[in-house]
């Protein structure tokens, strides 16, 4: 018999800027998601580490996480 000891995922995540938008705008509109998106893990109780937050020359943002896998423990992945 095998048991799950502790479980992360490692994520790259892209927020992308709507096309359809003015840059500016679109720029603003990407950095609140990126604030809603960790307010959410916050909330859900998710435990995350967030390794490296880039913005990109178009005022895209790519996140890499660790973060929870479902409710397994984190171990020490996020030491």
């Amino acid at each position: 018999m095998k048991r799950v000891k502790a479980a992360c995922l490692c994520q790259t995540l892209h927020f992308l800027l709507k096309e359809d938008l003015g840059h500016d705008y679109a720029a603003k509109l990407v950095k609140q998601e990126v604030q809603h998106y960790k307010e959410g893990l916050d909330r859900s109780g998710t435990k995350y580490k967030i390794i490296e937050e880039t913005v990109q020359p178009d005022d895209s943002i790519i996140i890499k996480i660790k973060k929870q896998y479902n409710n397994s423990s984190v171990g020490e992945y996020l030491d």
